[in-house]
């Protein structure tokens, strides 16, 4: 029992085990690197906490550059100055369509071809019409044939001989009658024999007289207009059949295909399921317009002719001269607005019929040649730079709220009278929330 005891018991005077020297580099070497991870972290979060911006400077430009001022900024559509939905001038089938969507065309070009059997069945009608009517006035126009009048002649001639057998016949009965030879009805039988006979000479002479003369000036007056009229049905026949070819207008581009092949196509437009009154539309894309409304408060400082800078929310950093083409002679009683059209004097590829679009009217003063070689020279900022009074300045990567005065814009620009100097790079479009002295990080330029 005491030896169990004794082998229990701890040995106090053994030295203790000694940990291993790599344990204590591992150790050691993760303790660093989990500090290191969380200042990294910590660096990160708060570089990532700046907000991106970006940034435009201010610029310093003479006074007679900026006194072209912007009197008033709009908004509105571009719209094709003619748009043409091409219609077709009679009704029918379609048998071949040959442009698409985005085609350009040129004034004559053959678009649609309808089914044309029925046009040319009229067609042929109206020429045989005409052939037939043509012949009978030729007929009243040269008269009787002289066989025609032989014939007439050699009538009348063949009646008088029969006229005289009865005149002598009618005498030896009345010889006969009075000696008593004969009766009284012998006597009448003659008599009406002569007299038959009279009225056929009478009525053979003037049947040659007839012939002789020809038809009268009214049956060929009556010719001639039913030949005229014939003339008209064959020019219409025509027209129709032409009519089955539908051709572009004008030069200028396909906006619109309403119709395919077999779709059945009429005058007058009934509706999205049933036949179509128009074919295509097309417009000159080269003569295109800015439709804006103008607030009735800002109408007077417009006018005809005025001119002003036309860009697209598509392509801001497009510029185009307009001017103003077309004042509408009535107000919108419901918007309170003005319609005015804008030509663009220069249109290209990147303009499309539909795109929103705004015009800055540019003032027609002109500056002072006196005082502007002697003015000094003005601030230029980006209006969308100015917040409630004030920009923000990019220093040290911070946002330094700077309090200014604005004077008129110009463009996408504004006059800043005072709190800028020029050269100062000033945030567009700061985010909400911005205040003085956030730190910022500036947007890299894309290359």
């Amino acid at each position: 029992m005491d030896a169990e005891l004794k082998d229990l018991q701890i040995d106090r005077g053994k030295k203790r085990a000694e940990p291993s020297k790599w344990a204590t580099r591992w150790i050691i070497g993760g303790v660093l690197l989990l500090l290191a991870l969380g200042a990294w972290r910590l660096l990160s979060n708060n570089v990532n906490a700046a907000p991106v911006v970006e940034t435009e400077r201010a610029k310093t430009v003479s006074a007679a550059a900026a006194a072209g001022s912007v009197v008033l900024n709009a908004t509105g559509y571009i719209v094709a100055a003619h748009k043409i939905e091409v219609a077709a001038k009679v009704i029918g089938k379609v048998n071949w369509i040959g442009v698409d969507k985005g085609d350009r065309v040129k004034a004559g070009q053959v678009l649609v071809r309808l089914e044309d059997d029925e046009y040319q069945a009229q067609l042929q009608q109206a020429k045989g019409q005409l052939a037939n009517l043509q012949a009978k006035l030729d007929e009243a126009l040269h008269g009787s044939r002289p066989e025609e009048v032989a014939q007439a002649l050699a009538n009348l001639n063949s009646a008088k001989a029969d006229l005289e057998n009865a005149r002598v016949s009618l005498n030896r009965t009345k010889n006969q009658v009075g000696e008593g030879l004969s009766p009284q009805q012998s006597l009448d039988d003659a008599q009406g024999r002569y007299d038959s006979a009279a009225a056929r000479v009478n009525s053979l002479e003037k049947a040659y007289e007839l012939v002789k003369l020809g038809p009268r000036q009214e049956q060929i007056d009556s010719l001639r207009g039913q030949v005229q009229q014939a003339k008209g049905a064959l020019d219409y026949a025509e027209t129709n059949l032409a009519n089955t070819i539908i051709r572009a207008p004008v030069t200028g581009t396909i906006l619109e295909r309403a119709v395919e092949k077999g779709e059945f196509v009429t005058t007058s437009f009934v509706g999205d399921r049933g036949a179509k009154g128009y074919v295509v539309s097309l417009a000159d894309l080269n003569d295109l317009e800015v439709e804006l409304d103008i607030s009735q408060a800002d109408f007077a400082r417009l006018h005809a002719e005025q001119h002003g800078t036309v860009n697209t929310d598509a392509f801001p950093d497009r510029k185009y001269d307009g001017f103003i083409k077309e004042i509408s002679p009535e107000a919108n009683r419901q918007k309170a607005t003005v319609q005015i059209k804008v030509k663009v004097v220069k249109p290209d590829e990147y303009l499309r019929p539909e795109m929103n679009a705004s015009v800055a009217f540019i003032s027609d003063q002109k500056p002072d040649a006196s005082t502007s070689l002697t003015a000094k020279p003005v601030v230029m900022a980006p209006a969308a730079a100015v917040r409630e009074g004030a920009v923000f300045v990019l220093l040290d990567g911070k946002a330094v709220r700077r309090a200014v005065k604005t004077g008129p814009a110009s463009g996408s620009q504004v006059r800043i009278e005072q709190g800028l100097i020029g050269g100062e790079d000033v945030i567009t479009n700061p985010p909400a929330g911005l205040k003085d002295g956030d730190k910022v990080r500036q947007k890299e330029a894309t290359k």
